[in-house]
């Protein structure tokens, strides 16, 4: 599976997928740190990725643009790079599980 991790969560996550065997990107790796919302999606829809973000802004696009990119919306707030894996690493099979049912938007909290 293929992910795009967005600015507000760590550049670790996408290593750390990686390493679970999917593939991954940081925005921050892509030089899109800064870029806005919509060029996120967009870079969603041409790789094709699933967003990962804390951000609802992504979910109010896949409302307005229900054919575009899948969401792992994060919903726990700030926390250490060490427990965000560990979030991941619980819910992974959960997740995975899911985006291959078809599912459009996944919560994690």
């Amino acid at each position: 599976m293929r992910f795009l991790i967005d600015a507000q969560l760590p550049p670790g996550l996408a290593r750390w997928l990686v390493g679970q065997g999917h593939t991954a990107e940081h925005v921050f790796d892509l030089g899109l740190g800064r870029a806005n919302d919509r060029t996120v999606w967009t870079r969603a829809i041409a790789d094709p990725a699933v967003i990962i973000t804390k951000d609802e802004d992504f979910v109010v696009l896949q409302q307005m643009e229900p054919e575009g990119p899948a969401i792992v919306w994060v919903r726990f707030g700030n926390t250490s790079r060490k427990d965000v894996i560990a979030r991941f690493d619980a819910a992974l099979p959960e997740v995975i599980a899911g985006l291959q049912r078809g599912e459009r938007l996944i919560e994690l909290d």
